[in-house]
């Protein structure tokens, strides 16, 4: 792809009378760059800032980040490269705020001796209310410069969050979900289930000692008095008796607490008394990563350690299922391989196109699926195109199909440790949604775990998504 070239104009070249502008949109992301780099927090320069508290975000920015749009003009555009500041005026008229629409606009008004030039700065907002004038001397290049588009580095500001609107979602359109939690005896399993009842969730009943439940409410000063307990001692009799109280439908869901995955499902997949369907269980983890304006899921990265086909189709349509839960009318997955094209000496490959081929003809319902693709083009538009894909899922995908368990859990633990995403999960294609949190997880993400199964299970018991905002493209 050809990149823009860009021409200086040098002192010599500089006539009274030029101008030059930009147009540039305040965004929440600008105001956290700024107060990194000035050191500058002060509060009402930070998205979210309230302070007529009203409800309504009174942020504004910085009028030095304001003031600072002018060097952009001056540096790159009018003079442009080489050039540099000897003095700067301004005079601040009005504020900028988050969403505001800039205009900023600079005019030659003078040229003094070789290479001194003044400049009228000037930023209006779209509406032409002025908000900034001032003036510029600088020295004008002497000599040609000819750039490129510069390519910056990428700065990821850890500010997304997609799991508030969620949560928000369901304490606001459904009653709290009956749930067993299972063995909520450690802090993090207990702090994940309060925390989801006192935001409206869930209604929990806890299953398992009643001796280590208590001393673990004592050691975090929670009252636990109004919450019911069924004092079981033995962890796989506790899991067996919180799937009996679904088949029972005293509860809706299932949690996990401090108790090891391996024996919460074993009793979740027993032909008697079980919790299985005609689905095979799997589990999808939902992640909220700082580079995507949407939610994730990857599936599956928990259960099914080397599935084959029979057993990845329906891991396909557990995700695509779940996805629909959360608001997307026609999720696009991606089958995911090492590479992109079929390779018979690749399984994967093979797989990932006979699931492709199975989704046209109506065998998997709800989504868009192709595959293979490669990781790279099945979420990044760019390398998608490169390698000359056409697909309407390459470079979109939301959900991605991995090909087996290794591959799935050490590509969300990469997102979550080494690209900062937050991750909730569910395992889904049992009788209930079933919560399986990690004993490293915080309480955020059991709190977003809890509103995926809220989400899941009134899919389930409607056949509709929740009525509500969408959360990425169901907004098309």
């Amino acid at each position: 792809m050809t990149r823009s070239l860009h021409r200086n104009t040098t002192f010599d070249e500089l006539a009274i009378g030029q101008t030059a502008r930009i147009e540039r949109t305040v965004t929440a992301a600008d105001l956290y760059v700024f107060a990194h780099a000035s050191g500058n927090t002060n509060p009402v320069h930070m998205p979210g800032a309230d302070v007529d508290k009203d409800g309504q975000d009174d942020a504004v920015a910085p009028s030095l980040w304001v003031g600072s749009l002018v060097s952009s003009v001056l540096g790159t555009i009018l003079p442009g490269a080489g050039t540099l500041y000897r003095g700067q005026t301004f005079r601040f008229l009005g504020r900028a705020r988050l969403g505001d629409k800039l205009i900023v606009s600079v005019r030659c008004t003078e040229k003094r001796d070789a290479p001194v030039a003044l400049f009228e700065t000037r930023v209006e907002k779209s509406d032409g209310s002025l908000i900034l004038e001032g003036m510029a001397e600088v020295e004008a290049p002497a000599t040609t410069i000819v750039l490129q588009d510069q390519q910056l580095p990428m700065l990821l500001v850890d500010q997304h969050d997609h799991f508030a609107p969620l949560v928000a979602r369901c304490r606001e359109n459904l009653p709290p979900m009956p749930t067993a939690v299972v063995c909520p005896d450690d802090e993090n399993s207990l702090g994940g289930a309060l925390l989801s009842q006192r935001e409206g969730l869930i209604a929990p009943v806890f299953v398992g000692s009643r001796k280590r439940i208590l001393k673990a409410a004592e050691a975090a000063g929670a009252d636990i008095s109004d919450i019911p307990l069924i004092d079981v001692e033995d962890h796989s009799e506790a899991a067996a008796k919180a799937v009996a109280m679904v088949n029972a439908k005293d509860v809706r869901a299932l949690m996990k607490g401090n108790i090891h995955s391996d024996e919460l499902l074993a009793q979740v997949v027993k032909r008697d008394g079980g919790l299985r369907t005609s689905r095979r269980i799997s589990h999808v983890f939902v992640m909220d990563v700082p580079t995507k304006d949407c939610l994730l899921f990857i599936s599956d990265a928990a259960i099914n350690i080397a599935p084959d086909l029979t057993t990845k189709i329906d891991i396909v349509q557990n995700a695509i299922d779940l996805a629909i839960a959360c608001g997307l009318k026609q999720p696009k997955v991606g089958v995911l391989a090492a590479v992109e094209t079929v390779n018979v000496n690749m399984p994967s490959t093979l797989d990932a196109a006979a699931l492709a081929k199975m989704a046209d003809r109506g065998q998997i319902k709800g989504g868009i699926v192709d595959g293979p693709l490669a990781m790279d083009n099945a979420v990044d538009m760019q390398a998608a195109r490169t390698k000359g894909i056409s697909s309407l899922v390459a470079g979109q995908a939301d959900v991605l199909i991995v090909p087996n368990l290794e591959a799935g859990n050490m590509l969300a633990k990469e997102l979550t440790f080494v690209a900062r995403a937050e991750a909730s999960g569910l395992v889904t294609g049992a009788k209930c949604p079933i919560i399986l949190t990690s004993r490293s997880d915080n309480d955020r993400a059991r709190l977003a775990s809890c509103a995926l199964a809220q989400l899941y299970d009134h899919w389930r018991q409607n056949g509709e998504a929740l009525k509500d905002q969408p959360l990425s493209q169901a907004a098309e």
